[in-house]
């Protein structure tokens, strides 16, 4: 990450479209923890089985009081067709314009067989009831990742 985002700071407020078209609003979703993850690329196969893994843990994250929501700079229609494809039942965020993600430090320089690129760097950011930054987990591993996640969502 750019710049690592302090815990214990109020999370950065941001408007995007959902995956059905309506505006999210981080800061009126105050009074619930949040799962932020942000992903690369809808249907490739690390973000697929992020997006399934988070989803078969969904149920479990409800009842601690916890919402999750998938962020990527891929278009709505493609948010749509993605979660159709998979079944998800929690909603994903459209930043086309990158400004969330710039906002969490994870639109970052890549490489790949050194070409260098503006990309996403898979994080999860957990949001406590109260706004506040709770555990970053920058480049995340899938493997086990979205279990953690929630094992951490349940201690707060």
């Amino acid at each position: 990450m750019n710049d690592p985002l302090t815990l214990g700071a109020l999370a950065p407020d941001f408007e995007l479209p959902a995956d059905d078209g309506r505006p999210i609003r981080l800061s009126t979703l105050r009074g619930r923890k949040i799962v932020l993850y942000f992903y690369p690329r809808d249907d490739t196969s690390g973000c697929t089985r992020e997006a399934i893994d988070f989803n078969g843990l969904r149920r479990d994250f409800a009842n601690i009081g916890a919402d999750i929501f998938g962020i990527s700079a891929d278009s709505v229609a493609s948010h749509q067709k993605f979660r159709k494809k998979h079944g998800l039942d929690f909603p994903l965020l459209a930043d086309e314009q990158h400004k969330a993600l710039a906002l969490y430090g994870v639109w970052v320089e890549k490489s790949m067989y050194g070409r260098k690129y503006m990309g996403i760097e898979r994080t999860t950011v957990l949001i406590d009831a109260a706004g506040l930054i709770r555990h970053v987990w920058p480049k995340v591993k899938v493997a086990g990742h979205a279990a953690e996640v929630l094992a951490a969502a349940t201690r707060l």
